[in-house]
């Protein structure tokens, strides 16, 4: 089992920055394994914002984060990153970290989420 628990959401006026953090504990992650970021606004589906190997050789964004948004990790600390600059209220949702340990597509473990609220 892996237990992963987000932090790091809130309140910010757009244009503004913000750092998510998504700490893994339990089982300990392949280098394979691939660490998600997703997101869920209300009314709308959960949809994919970024991803990176555990072994940090590959990272992927969603088009309408590309260039705002940076995923890093730090395996010493087994916690995933997501830098937001250039905050938009489309950015506004739920924010969910996820992870596909075999990296078959899937993601297996999900943490609770953290609210990310844009005002414009």
């Amino acid at each position: 089992q892996v237990q992963l628990a987000e932090s790091g959401g809130g309140l910010v006026q757009a244009g503004g920055s913000l750092r998510l953090s998504c700490a893994a504990s339990g089982r300990t992650l392949s280098p394979y394994a691939v660490v998600g970021w997703l997101r869920q606004a209300p009314g709308k589906e959960r949809e994919f914002v970024a991803a990176i190997r555990w072994s940090g050789d590959s990272v992927s964004y969603a088009n309408s984060v590309k260039g705002r948004f940076t995923i890093s990790r730090d395996n010493a600390k087994n916690t995933v990153y997501l830098q937001m600059n250039s905050l938009k209220p489309e950015d506004t949702a739920v924010y969910y970290c996820a992870v596909d340990r075999n990296n078959w597509g899937r993601y297996d473990y999900w943490g609770q989420g953290t609210q990310v609220t844009v005002s414009s």
